[in-house]
């Protein structure tokens, strides 16, 4: 029996098949825009969540809808794991840092261990706070009473530092207060598929806000743009960390001109169509390719009709 011919029995005997070793990513540009395209096919037509992760997923759209209408989905990346992989510490006590730093010298895989908190969040490399996301949001325009979805694990530091957020927008909603217990129950050991229902009510918000370009991040948003660029805002961290220290120091004061500034830097990152960036230039080698933009957050212009390539 020939290869094709013994995968094609395989595929009839039981749909789904476990390829090993094969999660090696196909290259992000320069390949024949049929790949291209298959790729989008595959991605955002034939793969689909199990019937009782979108089902419960759709629920939740719905109960959200039937609250306000409309609603922001945040992601807020402010996990312990993620905090000590990133080495960001902003706005947290000593025991926390060094609670996160030895998290992180005990985890084997993660490479780098010495990492300054400080350098890291100037260049833009950490996520967001609780705090700061209130202070973005409510600089971006959004009102207190703004409906916000909060899709993420456990935030580091509890109810403590979720009230930050709080303070600015109090209307804000986990899946955990959508959705009963009884229906949570069979997600509850299941992490990714947590996750999921996170990404379906993602999908399918009126503005979809990450704080940290994660992988799950990035694939809403090239998901969102596949669906006909749906609102997403990305923040400028780094730019947003220089304000944010202007208003801690007192230079700056959360009024008409702080918003401004706010808005003018995100004039044109809020999920309008265009190009995806390619690798920056000067840079060599397989070090480029950790430069592009990834084709999964923005699938533009390959997988996307258009009449004019901006």
């Amino acid at each position: 029996m020939g290869y094709y011919k013994e995968m094609m029995q395989l595929w009839n005997d039981h749909q789904v098949i476990h390829v090993a070793k094969s999660d090696s990513r196909l290259a992000n540009n320069d390949l024949p825009l049929d790949i291209q395209r298959l790729r989008c096919r595959a991605l955002y037509h034939a793969l689909h969540f199990s019937p009782p992760i979108e089902s419960l997923g759709k629920k939740l759209v719905d109960r959200l809808r039937m609250r306000s209408g409309k609603y922001i989905a945040l992601h807020l990346s402010y996990e312990k794991d993620m905090l000590a992989f990133t080495g960001c510490t902003s706005g947290l006590t000593d025991a926390e840092s060094e609670e996160l730093r030895i998290m992180r010298e005990n985890t084997k895989h993660w490479k780098v261990k010495d990492i300054n908190s400080t350098e890291q969040r100037i260049g833009g490399f950490c996520p967001l706070t609780p705090k700061e996301v209130g202070i973005f949001l409510q600089a971006i325009g959004y009102p207190p009473s703004t409906l916000i979805y909060v899709a993420s694990g456990e935030i580091y530091g509890g109810d403590a530092r979720l009230s930050e957020l709080m303070s600015f927008f109090p209307n804000l909603v986990f899946k955990e207060k959508l959705a009963t217990k009884e229906e949570l129950n069979a997600f509850a050991k299941h992490a990714s598929q947590s996750a999921a229902l996170d990404y379906i009510v993602s999908l399918e918000s009126d503005v979809f806000v990450p704080s940290y370009s994660g992988n799950m991040a990035r694939a809403v948003e090239g998901h969102r743009r596949f669906l006909g660029h749906r609102k997403t805002i990305t923040p400028d961290r780094k730019g947003l960390v220089r304000l944010f220290d202007e208003l801690e120091s007192g230079q700056l004061r959360e009024t008409s001109s702080f918003s401004d500034l706010v808005q003018q830097m995100h004039k044109n990152r809020q999920g309008a169509p265009r190009k995806r960036k390619g690798p920056s230039p000067g840079i060599k080698g397989k070090a480029r390719f950790r430069t592009e933009e990834s084709f999964y957050e923005n699938p533009y212009p390959e997988c996307i009709c258009s009449s004019k390539v901006v």
